[in-house]
Order: C-alpha cells, then sequence, then structure tokens
C-alpha cells in the first residue's frame, strides 16, 4: 500500500493522503507564480499542537452556513506554513457551490498573505482527500448554472494546485473532465495515455501514477495512515528556508516557459532572472555563501 506525491492535473482523488507542489500565480490566487510565493503541497490529516486558526470558520458560522473549508496556520519552527483542511464529511469532500465558494476565499486570501510561504491542502475525511463533482447538486442544475458552476470550478482549479486511487472518470457519468482535466493531463503525461484514462474512465493507483510520470513520488503507507502527507509536509520544509522570490520568478520561468517555443521560453528565462536581481534575497545569499553561514531570506 502505497500513498503519494503528485502534479495537478484535476484529477478525482479518492485518498486523503493525496499531494502536490506549486507556487502563486501573477495576479492570481496561487498555482503559476507571482503574489507573494506561496508554494502548495496537498496531504492527508495530522494533528496539529500548534496551530493558529484565521476567524473563517467564525464569519460562515454568523452567516448561517457550514464550514466545509478552513485555514490553519502551523507556528514555531513551521512558521509560515498554512494549512487548507477541508472538511466536508457527509459529502466526502465533494465539489458543491458552498465547499468550493470556500475554498476560493480562502485561496484568494493566501494570494495577498505574506506571510504564507508554504500551502499544505489537507482532508479531515477518513479515506477520502475529494470526490469530485457534487452530482447530487449538479443534477438540480439547469444547464446555464451548469456551465457557469464548472466555469467557476475551472478557475480554482488553476489557481490552486498506492493507497490513493485517481482517475478522471466523467466519461462513465456521461460527461467530460470540465475543470481543465482534459487540457492538463495531456500536458502532463502526454496525449496518447491521457486519452486512454479519459475514454476508458479508468481509475489508476499510485504505483502506475509513478510510472507514468503523473506523481513525482510514492511512499509506503504507515500504520497512522498518514505516509504521504508526512512526506508533502517533509518537502514543505524544505522549500520553506529558500529564497522566495527566487522560488517564485523559477516557477514562473518553467510554467511560462514549457508553453511556447524555445526562444521565447529562453526570453522568459531572463526576464525572470532579472527581477531577482536588485533584491536583498539575491544580495544575502551571496554575502552568506562568502561568509559560510546560512543564509536568512526576507522576500524582498
Amino acid at each position: 500500500m502505497t500513498t503519494l506525491l503528485r502534479k495537478l492535473v484535476s484529477l478525482r482523488c479518492l485518498s486523503p493522503n493525496f499531494h502536490a507542489c506549486c507556487r502563486r500565480s501573477p495576479g492570481r490566487s496561487v498555482h503559476l507564480s507571482h503574489g507573494r510565493g506561496a508554494q502548495l503541497v496537498t496531504g492527508g490529516s495530522r494533528s496539529v499542537a500548534a496551530v493558529a486558526r484565521t476567524h473563517n470558520r467564525q464569519l460562515h458560522a454568523e452567516a448561517g452556513e457550514a464550514v466545509e473549508v478552513d485555514l490553519k496556520r502551523l507556528d514555531g519552527g513551521d512558521d509560515g506554513i498554512v494549512e487548507v483542511v477541508m472538511c466536508r464529511q457527509k459529502a466526502r469532500n465533494a465539489l458543491g457551490h458552498l465547499f468550493v465558494s470556500q475554498m476560493r476565499e480562502l485561496v484568494s486570501s493566501l494570494s495577498s498573505d505574506a506571510a504564507a510561504r508554504v500551502v499544505v491542502f489537507r482532508s479531515l475525511v477518513p479515506g477520502v482527500f475529494c470526490a469530485g463533482a457534487d452530482l447530487k447538486e449538479r443534477a438540480l442544475m439547469i444547464n446555464s448554472e451548469s456551465d457557469l458552476f464548472v466555469h467557476g470550478l475551472r478557475s480554482l482549479m488553476t489557481q490552486i494546485a498506492s493507497s490513493a486511487h485517481m482517475g478522471l472518470i466523467e466519461t462513465t457519468r456521461g460527461l467530460l473532465p470540465g475543470a481543465g482535466g482534459s487540457q492538463r493531463l495531456p500536458r502532463t503525461i502526454g496525449v496518447t495515455l491521457a486519452k486512454e484514462l479519459i475514454f476508458t474512465g479508468r481509475r489508476i493507483d499510485g504505483q502506475t501514477a509513478l510510472e507514468m510520470g503523473l506523481v513525482n513520488r510514492a511512499v509506503e503507507q504507515n500504520e497512522a495512515g498518514d505516509a504521504a502527507y508526512r512526506e508533502a509536509l517533509s518537502l514543505a520544509r524544505e522549500i520553506l528556508p529558500q529564497a522566495p522570490i527566487a522560488v517564485r520568478m523559477a516557477k514562473e520561468a518553467m510554467n511560462r516557459g514549457v508553453e511556447v517555443d524555445m526562444t521565447s521560453a529562453m526570453a522568459i528565462e531572463r526576464m525572470c532572472y532579472a527581477r531577482v536581481i536588485p533584491t536583498r534575497d539575491r544580495q544575502e545569499g551571496m554575502a552568506a555563501f562568502i561568509e559560510k553561514r546560512p543564509p536568512k531570506y526576507i522576500g524582498e
């Protein structure tokens, strides 16, 4: 039994131990680069001793809404790591109106949160990370409402971001992947394999996903059932001390560069590199190297 670390492809995931890493987009909440540079890591559940909550739960409680997505901040040595907690227990974190609305609200708030350096997506629902679309809710929508909702869901996925099983199973429900999966999956594993998975609606396990190049890592599950979460948190802790602007610009260079020809990609890299040169963090990195000490980056 393994759990795994994955790339973002908008897959329907049936395990809480399902992870991904990315940086925020320019002018967007999360995923591609820019902003203040939060990294994203999705993960399973864990008890956190030193955590500070935002007032998100209180705000929704006052509005008479259930809290389906919440925010927690780690402190101490993990200061800068934020957990987005998914807790729609009865519906297995299915993507309904309220769930998506609260998720977008939190993701948007993180785009301007200078204290958030790494974001961990975590499920509190045993055995499930996210069950995919809320088909019961979807069945009550008229066509125009459904189209608008899927458009919003696609936007959220762009922002964000083997005991695990995953798949794009929409064709088995008379649909096609509408939240970006039909475009992200071919870019991740190639058109041929993507077509096979989407046409058949097949679910695959973690080892198969690793072999396809769909996930970055697969780790053996532990007795606590949180092996993938521990792996994700370990990765988050590796990212946390690095220079925020440098990492953000590196991600922007890669994410934008892979979509264009090599000449244009080199121009993008040059532009991103130029934005790092005048930073105080670059000066600190050079000084720390010369003085043979660990650097202390401040994101400026």
